[in-house]
């Protein structure tokens, strides 16, 4: 038996929480739910025998889904970075979250229908934006400002003028 992680990304739904890890966790590789907890009485938002909160692993990364009720919002101030090799793979994580009741954003980011927000990002966007030829990284990087998913076909054309 392994030990509980130490940190833990602790994500607040309005009663979506287990609905939201099993999203999570056939969508994206190195992801499983650990275990569902349901309430041992009453609470603000829920019942005896609701589902309380989900322990679950997004890519590696342990989060806990709370179903805390409707007082507070996902925003942008948080969201996960998931690094891709490829176009196929950003545009399957991309896919999977916008057409699964998502939403678009500007720049490889997106939000998910309970409004937690991804950036999708591919290692040739990060790998164009830092290039060491100051002129190819300010093209890549204007490409990559008139976006929303990230093409790497685009930004490898900018990259080379």
């Amino acid at each position: 038996m392994t030990a509980p992680a130490k940190n833990t990304v602790c994500l607040w739904y309005d009663g979506s929480a287990e609905e939201a890890a099993r999203f999570y966790t056939d969508t994206f590789p190195d992801s499983f739910i650990t275990a569902v907890h349901r309430a041992p009485g009453d609470f603000p938002s829920g019942k005896q025998g609701d589902v309380l909160n989900v322990e679950f692993t997004v890519m590696g990364i342990p989060c806990l889904g709370l179903n805390g009720g409707p007082m507070f919002a996902h925003n942008e101030a948080f969201s996960f970075q998931v690094s891709t090799e490829n176009q196929a793979e950003t545009d399957r994580y991309w896919d999977s979250i916008v057409g699964h009741g998502g939403q678009e954003s500007a720049c490889g980011w997106c939000k998910d229908k309970w409004g937690v927000s991804w950036q999708i990002t591919p290692a040739a966007l990060i790998k164009a934006i830092t290039n060491p030829d100051p002129d190819a990284a300010k093209r890549a990087f204007g490409a990559m400002m008139q976006m929303r998913k990230i093409d790497i076909a685009a930004i490898e054309a900018a990259l080379s003028g």
